[in-house]
């Protein structure tokens, strides 16, 4: 029972698409990376299975691509991106953060000793 789960859990692996934009937040890593008990393996391995199929977006389809935003799909996954997010995070520190972190920040035989 339990290889058969293991084994269901690593083809989906195989089969879901890593996403390099969406480093260490990507579902493909998260998913190699647990498997809980039996019950949530399973109800976990069922509802992964209908994402990746796209079950719920053929069984429900939408009359255009865009949300109430006008965004597309496209949009989203760049505007998701992680170098985007960390863009955007050095966009919010203050120009005075910014200065500290560059004169304060270690020198490489700061960290040797």
């Amino acid at each position: 029972m339990a290889a058969t789960r293991y084994r269901r859990f690593l083809k989906l692996c195989e089969e879901w698409p890593v996403e390099e934009t969406k480093r260490q937040r990507d579902m493909g890593v998260f998913l190699r990376q647990r498997i809980a008990d039996p019950e949530t393996c399973d109800r976990m391995y069922e509802s992964l299975v209908r994402i990746h199929t796209n079950y719920y977006k053929n069984k429900y389809p939408r009359l255009k691509d865009t949300s109430f935003t006008g965004v597309t799909v496209e949009d989203c996954k760049m505007i998701l991106a992680t170098d985007i997010l960390k863009q955007m995070e050095d966009m919010k520190k203050g120009t005075w953060k910014k200065l500290r972190e560059k004169f304060y920040a270690k020198k490489p035989e700061e960290d040797s000793k």
